[in-house]
């Protein structure tokens, strides 16, 4: 998945950047308010982490610059805010989640999971296709009850088509799901993943889609006994 995060302490931001990384996010890093409202105009993101302590502009207007145009993007602000009134105007602007400076970053990982799982419509966070199974929390893949390893795209590209049921995606917006700002994107590496991808779970596991993408067909949720967090 991409990620907006906002954070303008380089050290924090550089941490999280490599943590989101290491989690198998695309990760765009900004560092001031309005770096992240022209981010958020210009591309397509599935969650933004976000500092209101920010330069240029406070980052609850840049959260309520993004409500005011209907975008419901899910949003976990950071924030060393914490008073009770602070969260209270956080989330009334419109934040899905809230996490106080300092924290764990295995807590902000799996707060952001819940957050993509609950905006892909997802109660559970195993996803299963016709005897594959992927969970996010663990990064773990299994085809035909056997663990089936992956290269970090690899499994980046997976789950993006596994998270939309059905739906077939295109090569860019494969590529938004892949790579953030400053990664150099070959002409056929999507189509380099997919194919290593057939061969490690089957030609039938990811379909093509003529002139339109490519799907993984049959994708439901299941329950799963892993708890939903992450030890770093």
């Amino acid at each position: 998945m991409r990620i907006l995060l906002v954070e303008d302490d380089a050290l924090l931001g550089d941490a999280l950047q490599a943590g989101l990384r290491q989690a198998g996010h695309a990760v765009d890093w900004v560092r001031d308010g309005v770096g992240a409202d022209t981010a958020l105009m210009a591309e397509d993101y599935a969650a933004m982490v976000l500092d209101l302590g920010l330069p240029r502009m406070d980052g609850l207007e840049v959260l309520q610059r993004l409500r005011r145009k209907k975008n419901s993007l899910p949003v976990l602000i950071l924030t060393a805010r914490d008073t009770v009134d602070d969260r209270i105007r956080g989330l009334d602007a419109g934040a899905d989640d809230y996490l106080v400076k300092p924290f764990d970053l295995g807590e902000l990982n799996a707060r952001l999971r819940a957050l993509l799982r609950r905006a892909g419509g997802q109660s559970t966070p195993l996803l299963a296709a016709a005897g594959l199974t992927l969970n996010p929390a663990t990064r773990q893949v299994e085809h035909q009850g056997k663990p089936i390893e992956l290269s970090a795209k690899e499994y980046a590209l997976l789950h993006a088509l596994m998270q939309q049921p059905g739906r077939a995606l295109s090569r860019a917006q494969l590529e938004q799901h892949l790579y953030a700002w400053g990664e150099e994107i070959g002409s056929n590496t999507v189509e380099v993943y997919i194919h290593h991808l057939r061969r490690k779970l089957g030609a039938e596991a990811i379909r093509t889609l003529r002139g339109i993408g490519y799907v993984v067909p049959n994708v439901r949720t299941i329950e799963s006994d892993t708890p939903d967090h992450e030890t770093n």
